[in-house]
């Protein structure tokens, strides 16, 4: 009886680590995560690998808009207080098809949009988007290390209301990344 019931918590056990790896494996990887200096300011070089599943590809080609958001906070250890934020920003990309002329267009929020033929070529520049300016020269202190906080994530709170129901409630529509922390040392 003992040796049923132990066979059946070792089952369980190894059928809960498959379903986390499954949906790990849903999530947006952040492959490249590295700070920049420029005469501008602080660049963000960021690479994503991550793949739309059948719903979102589905919401896409039915003309929905869906927004892809970039996190990054640095802030600066002090032994005495909380740590200093010394930068918190965000930029997100909206991603549609237009059914009329039948091509892809990506945008960053508030800025011009660029056209694709393919999904393909439009989650291309999702994943590996352009040098972002995150910080001044004057935002961080030369010398100075600075811890890093990255994520990336579908941002649906940019969905239309009765979307949104939907997308919070359906797992399918939850597509984000961990939280990936690295240290910088400001130049």
């Amino acid at each position: 009886m003992t040796t049923r019931f132990f066979r059946l918590i070792a089952c369980q056990l190894l059928l809960l680590f498959v379903c986390a790896q499954a949906l790990a494996a849903d999530g947006v990887d952040v492959t490249l995560a590295r700070i920049e200096v420029t005469e501008e300011g602080y660049r963000l070089d960021a690479r994503y690998a991550f793949d739309l599943n059948r719903d979102l590809e589905d919401a896409i080609q039915h003309g929905v808009s869906l927004y892809f958001t970039t996190e990054i906070e640095l802030t600066r250890p002090r032994w005495w207080w909380t740590d200093e934020k010394a930068v918190s920003a965000r930029q997100s990309q909206r991603i549609w098809y237009d059914v009329l002329l039948r091509q892809y267009h990506v945008s960053v929020v508030g800025s011009i949009k660029q056209n694709f033929a393919t999904l393909d070529d439009a989650l291309f520049n999702i994943r590996r988007p352009s040098r972002w300016l995150i910080a001044p020269r004057s935002g961080l202190k030369p010398g100075e290390t600075y811890n890093v906080t990255l994520r990336m994530f579908m941002d649906r709170q940019f969905l239309q209301k009765p979307l949104q129901v939907n997308a919070f409630n359906n797992a399918g529509w939850q597509l984000g990344s961990a939280k990936k922390t690295f240290t910088y040392k400001a130049e």
